[in-house]
């Protein structure tokens, strides 16, 4: 069987989701309208966002695995951060409206306004979007680990907001249903809350990959006992990473001898290289630079 390649594994995901997501939104719509329940209602229009979101994922990651050319030799896997970006922007812009949208139901109804009591049905809604919503999210979070996608994590993410959304959904009706009508606009406050915070450490993310951000220290640590355990490695002067995309940069300055003959030298740089990009299959490129070992005894 052919393996598939990173590209395929994300679109596919991508592609299950939306199908998840469509039957999820027209159901929780019908749950909220015919439920009589707002919170509902703002869940299915973040459920919504999730199709649009991961439509902008599937066109982040064919961008971002196109080929290098003349306009960009060094690849096109940031199109991956700037998707995550959108992401992140669309879901802030969603949460918001959410919650400026529950204030004013609030106000409503502390003006001694009346407020419609949800029924069963929105309730049932809200406990089916929390268990599909929470096991897409361990679906699509193990695909993004094992291929190591920005953008595919971010997806998950949103999931995983759609599931925290639905608890605050939950909640709010089972109190509505209780007596308590004003919990169910509260909690669309609750539900733009979980957005607002999702849609920050996505967008946070998606910064850092564009901004030159060095990996995490593990990853640094790593690296370090990789080059170390390099035969003619006599110690490492500088090494420094960044983060482009979903792959990573790494510049290295290593100690060897400084007596040892240029085809020496070449062959400890070249065992670095090749031992760095054999552990770490998400380096884009691994740069190696020899220097002359002042401590050797």
């Amino acid at each position: 069987m052919k393996q598939e390649t990173n590209q395929q594994v994300a679109i596919r995901v991508s592609r299950n989701s939306i199908i998840w997501n469509v039957l999820l939104t027209a159901f929780k719509l019908f749950a909220g309208i015919a439920g009589n329940s707002a919170a509902m209602i703002s869940d299915a229009v973040h459920s919504a966002s999730d199709m649009a979101t991961t439509v902008v994922v599937i066109i982040g990651v064919k961008l971002g695995n196109r080929k290098s050319d003349k306009d960009h030799p060094y690849g096109h896997e940031r199109f991956e951060s700037v998707a995550a970006l959108i992401m992140g922007v669309s879901l802030f812009v969603l949460g918001g409206g959410i919650g400026w949208a529950g204030i004013q139901k609030i106000l409503y109804g502390l003006d001694g306004g009346e407020l419609t009591v949800p029924s069963g049905l929105a309730l049932s809604g809200a406990v089916a979007t929390i268990v599909i919503k929470e096991l897409m999210y361990w679906y699509t979070r193990r695909w993004g680990k094992r291929i190591n996608s920005g953008v595919l994590m971010a997806d998950a993410w949103h999931h995983r907001s759609d599931a925290l959304s639905s608890i605050g959904s939950f909640i709010g009706i089972f109190m509505a249903l209780s007596g308590y009508p004003i919990f169910d606009p509260i909690a669309s406050i609750v539900i733009c809350l979980f957005i607002l915070k999702v849609a920050y450490d996505i967008f946070r993310d998606a910064v850092g990959r564009m901004t030159d951000k060095a990996c995490d220290d593990a990853t640094v640590e790593e690296l370090r006992d990789v080059v170390l355990a390099q035969e003619g490695v006599l110690g490492i002067h500088r090494l420094q990473t960044r983060l482009f995309g979903d792959k990573f940069y790494v510049d290295i300055e290593i100690g060897g001898d400084g007596m040892a003959t240029l085809h020496e030298t070449h062959d400890t740089a070249q065992r670095v290289h090749d031992a760095i990009e054999a552990r770490f299959p998400n380096v884009k490129h691994c740069m190696v630079h020899v220097n002359p070992e002042e401590d050797i005894e």
